[in-house]
């Protein structure tokens, strides 16, 4: 029970600058090939004047449109695919520190008896 509940929160850290290995896993896992569109963000002042690179991104739009038009499980899987850690990292670690102590006492609980 130490074993998984020490690898659930190895995974579940989040580093410094990006997300957790299971948010990646998360991401990973609803797209594997890659072939759910992300939705762009906005062109900046000097493209948006670009008639390639506005149509560019309406065609990614439309294609997210349609997809999240959908909803259920198409929905779902484009959140996911750009989900990022639930918390903000400092809130995250004390809670991964939190659910740790708990298991450990709970466990050193039940040996000693």
């Amino acid at each position: 029970m130490l074993f998984v509940a020490a690898l659930l929160i190895v995974v579940a850290w989040p580093p410094r600058d990006e997300r957790s290995v299971l948010v990646k896993l998360v991401n990973w896992a609803v797209d594997p090939t890659n072939v759910l569109p992300i939705l762009p963000p906005q062109l900046g002042y000097g493209l948006s004047d670009d008639p390639h690179a506005v149509e560019e991104r309406d065609a990614i739009v439309r294609q997210y449109d349609d997809l999240y038009s959908r909803g259920g499980v198409t929905r779902a899987r484009l959140h996911l695919k750009v989900a990022g850690d639930p918390f903000n990292r400092a809130t995250e670690r004390q809670l991964l520190l939190l659910f740790g102590v708990v298991v450990a006492f709970l466990t050193l609980r039940r040996w000693t008896r």
